[in-house]
């Protein structure tokens, strides 16, 4: 049921009259009572300005702890939708897992030398963003060494795991993804790449894709045979509609 506020008139007047007249006297009845309906009205008006949503965000505590003089629970979790991302939100990133450089689980407490130190379920979680190409390249030195008597030549063992190829497949899937999925033309990702340090040519790019689609082509003329098979063709034509709009309003 909601609550119905009482209308209470307020004279500044008649108010400064009584708080004047406190310093001399005791407050008579009638005084004590309008400077009390007063404050109970001021005080209502600043706990409960509005009875919404909005509001009983914003302010802190009830019109019932005001008058028993309960604090209010600061220990209110931050509501949702505050912008930033937990570190569970970055699935895509590395993982980095760092031991503590001196203590390990079941140590001797360094503190107070009594208790034992045990891990935690949960770590204390950093998360750092760096930038870098769109396609990074490392470049492997392997060194060489050469008899002098025989001339056979020993080159370094190369890294495990390294691929035979020079672009694997993670390449291909990003410039396929920079080009079909974000627009980004051969040319400009050239650019890009020349800027950082990492040649690219766009005619590679285009070889790297080629190949690389061969290994999906039976999905892609399966889709095409069953897109086919369909009675009806829908066309979207919104951008063209948005071009001509333009064109209506600059004429």
């Amino acid at each position: 049921m909601k609550k119905v506020r009482r209308r209470i008139d307020v004279n500044l007047e008649e108010l400064d009259r009584v708080l004047d007249g406190a310093r001399e006297a005791p407050l008579s009845e009638s005084d004590h009572g309008k400077l009390k309906d007063a404050l109970h009205a001021l005080a209502e008006m600043l706990v409960q300005p509005r009875n919404s949503e909005k509001t009983s965000a914003v302010v802190v505590g009830t019109h019932e702890d005001f008058q028993t003089g309960t604090k209010p629970d600061n220990k209110t979790p931050p509501p949702a939708g505050h912008g930033r991302k937990g570190a569970e939100a970055f699935s895509g990133a590395g993982k980095v897992d760092i031991k503590h450089q001196n203590l390990t689980h079941g140590d001797r407490c360094p503190e107070c030398a009594k208790g034992n130190v045990y891990g935690q379920k949960e770590p204390k979680v950093l998360v750092r963003i760096v930038g870098q190409a769109p396609l990074a390249a490392t470049v492997y030195s392997l060194e060489r060494l050469r008899c002098g008597a025989c001339g056979q030549v020993f080159t370094a063992q190369e890294p495990e795991g390294l691929r035979p190829d020079k672009y694997d497949e993670t390449a291909a899937a990003m410039i396929a993804q920079l080009k079909y999925g974000a627009g980004t033309p051969f040319y400009r990702l050239e650019q890009l790449e020349a800027q950082l340090g990492i040649p690219l040519p766009a005619a590679t790019q285009w070889e790297i894709i080629e190949e690389a689609a061969q290994v999906i082509k039976p999905a892609r003329d399966e889709l095409i045979r069953q897109s086919a098979q369909g009675t009806v063709v829908h066309n979207d034509d919104t951008q063209h509609a948005r071009v001509d709009a333009e064109a209506r309003s600059i004429r």
